[in-house]
């Protein structure tokens, strides 16, 4: 008897001819996943199996499994040769000594003598009789024993499944750019793209000395997590301290928010081209803070020439959103009290529906050129 891990992959069995790109990209995510771990991957049919692993890592291999896009459901199997004493050893092993069960056969192994009820029937009948407190109930039963003979003569025999994080394999649907704050919007946002197939580069932007190096480490922590998901990521680290003076300096001050939100945009495009990412992502939810208003996310898109923007939030309340931080193990991090460079200089009665002809004549009168070329001269690259 070996124990394996049976994958089974989500959307991409509705791919065509090209599903071949999709399963590639899918086994290299589950190989980098699975990095420092002695395992082997092999392809069956249309589901992968995980072998060679030492037993007492199958639940550090399946935590990591549960945060590749892809996987529709796992199960923690038992592999054996196709032979009926073989599986019913199995089927005591890892199911129930009391409860109800069913038995559910695949054959994929058509030249095995018995059909798929009559091996069900065959188990189960064995399994009432060595395990007495053991009641058969076909339509809702606690436990499910499932049996899958292969077409090269072993069975994989497993009690449930373990559901996966669905999606699309990361890498397969081009790459972006995700804006993250040290707030709990922004890495919900990153995962939910990631969800279908995009790989994620970050940019965070930050006013040190006015924002202290805990906030940075902060977002660091954060775009780790978000890295447990995306197969790895950069992240992005960008000064706009000189920024937010001369703004400070120079232009009303109902404005600073709406102007360095435009100013960010335009340098996260930037680094976006200069990346090859293919559209910008944010965090914002529809009027969920003053910068959020429609009015606020026209004029902070505005300046976004040539890529797209998504808000995969925008129609979500904070606690859906809390709830998919909590859920992506993001949460804690996001509300530990330190400020990100948005709450510097922050002014007492932000502009909620700025004019755009208002923005324009604040910001003219600011070298804006120049202020991007000292932000971008100012990046920092870390790889997570």
């Amino acid at each position: 008897m070996e124990k394996v891990i049976i994958v089974r992959y989500s959307e991409i069995h509705l791919k065509g001819n090209n599903r071949g790109y999709f399963e590639r990209s899918f086994a290299e995510n589950m190989e980098k996943a699975l990095r420092g771990i002695k395992h082997e991957i092999r392809k069956h049919s249309g589901r992968y199996l995980i072998e060679g692993f030492d037993d007492e890592l199958t639940d550090e291999i399946v935590a990591r499994l549960s945060k590749v896009f892809g996987i529709h459901t796992m199960s923690v199997a038992i592999s054996v040769k196709s032979d009926l004493d073989e599986i019913f050893r199995a089927a005591c092993k890892i199911g129930p000594d009391y409860g109800t069960f069913k038995v559910e056969t695949h054959r994929a192994d058509k030249k095995f003598p018995m059909n798929s009820m009559e091996i069900s029937a065959a188990i189960g009948g064995r399994l009432l009789d060595y395990k007495p407190e053991l009641k058969v109930d076909i339509h809702n039963p606690q436990t499910v024993i499932g049996l899958d003979l292969r077409e090269n003569g072993t069975t994989l025999v497993f009690n449930g499944m373990i559901r996966g994080a669905g999606g699309m394999p990361v890498g397969t649907a081009g790459k972006g750019m995700l804006l993250i704050s040290g707030g709990i919007d922004s890495p919900v946002a990153g995962q939910m793209i990631a969800k279908r197939g995009m790989k994620i580069e970050c940019v965070h932007f930050h006013s040190y000395p006015y924002t202290n190096m805990q906030a940075r480490e902060k977002v660091e922590e954060l775009a780790s997590v978000l890295a447990g998901y995306t197969c790895g990521t950069n992240l992005h680290i960008v000064k706009v301290t000189h920024i937010q003076e001369e703004i400070h300096k120079k232009c009303n001050g109902e404005y600073m928010v709406t102007l360095l939100r435009r100013f960010m945009m335009r340098i996260a495009e930037r680094l976006a081209l200069r990346h090859g990412c293919q559209c910008l992502i944010t965090g914002e939810s529809l009027g969920q803070v003053a910068s959020q208003t429609i009015e606020g996310m026209t004029s902070s898109g505005s300046v976004v020439e040539k890529l797209p923007i998504l808000r995969p939030l925008c129609g979500f309340d904070k606690n859906e959103i809390i709830e998919r931080s909590r859920a992506m193990g993001a949460y804690e991090i996001s509300i530990r009290p330190y400020e990100d460079c948005c709450t510097v200089f922050l002014p007492r009665h932000p502009v909620i529906r700025p004019k755009m002809e208002d923005i324009l004549a604040e910001e003219a009168k600011l070298d804006v050129e120049a202020l991007i070329d000292e932000a971008l001269a100012s990046t920092e690259t870390v790889k997570l």
